[in-house]
């Protein structure tokens, strides 16, 4: 079985015309929460063969926190500049990329195609998904190559502002 749990970057600072949307950076509250479900990851014992983000600040950010709450070397994350502003089929391609070793893979990416992915590869209408929220998906029996519409399951989704189960 394959584990995607796809995250929405945290909360990020607020553009102020002095540096690019690619280039912001997450806030206080960002960080907190990017470390919450990080260890709600731990948590569950899902520890990722791979990580993936988008190359903006902001993901790469949060990607980094998720990573360290995982002891997951940062070394090892995937920067993908093709998640940046991506549609869900150009987010399809980097995934189909993954290498089927990998079991379970983190992918810290943006909205609107993060929530979209969610809803395209489970068939589950999930509402937008706030900053550092996440949705695991799990494929049973398949490649990453064959990840397409209505082949996932949808396990959970989880928010930083909702309680511990």
């Amino acid at each position: 079985m394959k584990t995607l749990i796809l995250m929405r970057h945290a909360k990020a600072v607020q553009a102020d015309g002095l540096q690019t949307d690619f280039e912001r950076s997450l806030n206080e509250r960002g960080k907190e929460d990017a470390t919450e479900m990080g260890k709600r990851l731990l948590d569950k014992k899902l520890i990722p063969d791979l990580v993936i983000c988008s190359a903006a600040k902001r993901t790469t950010k949060t990607a980094k926190i998720v990573a360290e709450q995982l002891s997951y070397n940062e070394h090892n994350i995937q920067k993908e500049f093709e998640l940046y502003n991506c549609t869900v089929d150009e987010a399809l391609n980097v995934i189909r990329r993954v290498n089927d070793e990998c079991k379970t893979v983190v992918l810290v990416g943006h909205n609107p195609a993060i929530t979209s992915l969610a809803g395209y590869l489970t068939n589950e209408l999930i509402e937008g998904l706030p900053t550092a929220g996440q949705a695991c998906i799990q494929f049973k029996g398949i490649s990453w190559k064959q990840v397409a519409r209505n082949m996932g399951e949808l396990g959970w989704v989880d928010l930083p502002k909702l309680p511990l189960h």
